[in-house]
């Protein structure tokens, strides 16, 4: 069998037909955890939760992200260690699995940095603790968590942001 070369002088196409776009198989884990979020109706209930923190009038901007899609974002960023926002919107841009995971078409561009940041300051702390223990509900009712005692120890540092 002949070794391949790596072409580093060609030319993309201009135009790619619908059915020759790379599809993903999906993420096993982000796959299940949706399905798991669907039934447990994540969604309707963020979007009701966090309904007084956005403006009702619609002349104003863009529609912001859906509430489920910026928690499944931060969720991402819980489970792959991501600690900065630049570093949780890239990674969801790049993974077509992720875009999956938080509901985008291909040609949909993912929230970007400043959009999470954004949102992270509309919605109060109490919302992020409510989203954080629905999660968990779910995983205790599916029998997914097997620990008993959780330990936290923790130091406030002054740090530059990320």
């Amino acid at each position: 069998m002949a070794m391949g070369r790596r072409k580093t002088d060609r030319q993309d196409a201009l135009f790619i037909t619908a059915d020759h776009l790379p599809k993903s198989q999906g993420h096993p884990f982000y796959q299940a955890l949706n399905r798991l979020l669907a039934e447990a109706g994540f969604d309707r209930w963020i979007e009701a939760r966090c309904e007084p923190f956005y403006e009702q009038v619609e002349t104003r901007g863009q529609r912001s992200i859906p509430p489920g899609t910026y928690f499944r974002m931060l969720l991402v960023g819980y489970f792959e260690g991501i600690d900065s926002q630049r570093g949780i919107a890239w990674r969801c841009a790049d993974s077509l699995s992720l875009r999956q995971f938080l509901g985008l078409t291909l040609e949909e561009n993912s929230p970007d940095h400043s959009t999470l940041s954004i949102t992270r300051r509309r919605l109060p702390p109490e919302v992020f603790g409510e989203v954080f223990q629905f999660v968990l509900k779910i995983a205790a009712e599916k029998k997914l968590l097997s620990g008993k005692t959780v330990g936290v120890d923790s130091t406030t540092l002054e740090a530059d942001a990320a």
